[in-house]
């Protein structure tokens, strides 16, 4: 099982998250190891896992599409069931993710994990880039804990405009948007932030989420 861990998930964690990377890149990319730093930061340590056909990758090297759906939420769930056990039931935890492993975390909150105390996803992919007409959000109403989402703001899988247009989401607690943001967190080269920048205010705003909604 692939699989990183923070040692004893740190002293002074005011919760723990469970943290599933995006379709194309694994669980050490930039991105992930930027995020898992900033939320430890903000007091919130992570455990970063790989889907199977990321390990299968890991392995051979050879580039493969998502497994499908029950296969992704069993490797999550499986997760869940591990950390559980680690920490009792006294931590917090919560499940997300970048882009697809965000919206796998919102499915398995859905339906078929009951040890799960709120879920917060990064990029999330609203709907495929260009295509209105097919949203992503039907289950979005069944998910029973807090519900966040960082958005960059030029993010194609959903913009601000975009989402105005839906009016208000079944299921989501809070929507926040990093300014100038891509799906990446990458801001404009105009911007003075840089990528890391934008992906410490996500970790902000998830620790004021867990904050509020969570602990």
């Amino acid at each position: 099982m692939k699989r990183i861990k923070t040692k004893g998930y740190g002293k002074d964690a005011k919760a723990v998250m469970i943290l599933a990377h995006g379709a194309g890149a694994p669980m050490d990319s930039l991105f992930m190891e930027l995020l898992a730093e900033a939320l430890a930061g903000q007091g919130i340590e992570s455990v970063r896992f790989e889907f199977p056909y990321m390990v299968k990758r890991r392995e051979d090297g050879r580039k493969r599409p998502p497994d499908r759906q029950p296969a992704l939420l069993a490797a999550f769930e499986d997760q869940v069931s591990l950390a559980r056990e680690e920490l009792g039931s006294q931590v917090p935890l919560l499940v997300g993710g970048k882009s697809m492993g965000g919206r796998m975390a919102t499915l398995l909150a859905a339906g078929r994990s009951r040890d799960v105390d709120g879920v917060a996803c990064y990029g999330y992919p609203f709907h495929p880039p260009g295509k209105l007409d097919r949203w992503r959000i039907e289950h979005l109403g069944e998910v029973a804990v807090p519900l966040l989402v960082v958005q960059g703001t030029r993010d194609p899988f959903g913009k601000p405009d975009e989402l105005k247009a839906q009016g208000q989401i079944p299921g989501l607690t809070r929507l926040c948007w990093l300014d100038g943001g891509n799906h990446d967190f990458q801001p404009l080269a105009r911007q003075p932030e840089q990528q890391a920048d934008l992906i410490a205010q996500a970790a902000l705003l998830t620790r004021q989420f867990a904050e509020d909604a969570v602990l």
